[in-house]
């Protein structure tokens, strides 16, 4: 089984139809959905088949009980606090499906305090680093990965966001992964530029950089092997493609140890993320 530590949050998709225009309208397209990269990442993998569960906490109300159905009908062993309000996070969506966000975490940083008997039954242990720069939500990750590795539970980190590593600091990241000592570090181009990471990470075993169109990086100990990524047709939206890769990524893993084949396994599911609106699979 897999399992995701962090945020379970709605986003509000904003598809552009024109450049954005300052002080006045500008048509666009709006779409709701579950968000949250841990929450991303558990959806993915069990629409793909893998069996996941997900730890995070949303408020106490209306929203946060319908994000938490919307994932549990996915397929996704939902094990949640409640407290406080549901965040939610704008995603603006440029025409050449690069996107920024207006970020309100809510109730999703004040996880804390995590039962153990929820690695029931796990092999990898999923935490974006979202999970990993504010309290108390990351001394609680970091407590279960502790527990995790002791039980000889596999470790993934996804390094998230370049500007979150940037505020947080990037060599008190790499401290944390160093301590941390994950199997596998997930990281894209400006993500791993930032950790500085294309000669690998202290304390990370695996190093997978991910760079859009261009070969995905596999970093070992002794070793660095690029693999192709298939050509996408279509690029709308990339919110929710690293997520599905991690999904694809780790699902494959589970199954076999063979890094080619993983990576294959999350660029397929990452792909199919990329004509859609959000972190979803539903096409345009």
């Amino acid at each position: 089984m897999l399992c995701t530590v962090g945020d379970l949050i709605e986003d509000v998709v904003v598809w552009l139809d024109e450049p954005f225009r300052e002080g006045t309208d500008t048509s666009s397209r709006v779409t709701r959905t579950r968000g949250g990269s841990a929450a991303n990442v558990a959806h993915f993998a069990a629409c793909n088949g893998t069996a996941t569960r997900f730890v995070g906490c949303v408020g106490d109300d209306p929203l946060g009980e319908s994000l938490v159905g919307q994932l549990a009908r996915s397929g996704v062993d939902v094990q949640v606090q409640r407290r406080g309000r549901t965040g939610s996070i704008i995603v603006i969506v440029h025409q050449d499906g690069e996107r920024s966000m207006l970020t309100d975490r809510g109730a999703a940083v004040e996880l804390r305090d995590i039962d153990t008997a929820v690695l029931d039954g796990v092999r990898i242990l999923h935490i974006p680093a979202y999970s990993l720069v504010v309290e108390p939500i990351a001394s609680s990750a970091v407590a279960l990965a502790r527990v995790a590795r002791e039980q000889g539970v596999s470790l993934s980190i996804d390094a998230s966001s370049a500007a979150v590593l940037e505020h947080f600091g990037a060599d008190r990241f790499r401290k944390t992964i160093a301590d941390m000592t994950p199997a596998y570090l997930l990281c894209n181009d400006d993500e791993a530029r930032v950790l500085r990471a294309d000669e690998g990470v202290q304390g990370s075993e695996i190093v997978v950089i991910k760079r859009g169109a261009e070969p995905v990086n596999v970093i070992t100990r002794d070793s660095r092997v690029e693999i192709a990524v298939p050509k996408v047709a279509e690029i709308r939206d990339t919110t929710g493609a690293g997520d599905a890769f991690a999904a694809g990524f780790l699902g494959a893993l589970l199954t076999s140890p063979d890094l080619q084949s993983a990576v294959a396994a999350g660029n397929a599911l990452a792909s199919r993320v990329l004509a859609s609106p959000g972190a979803t699979l539903e096409g345009r």
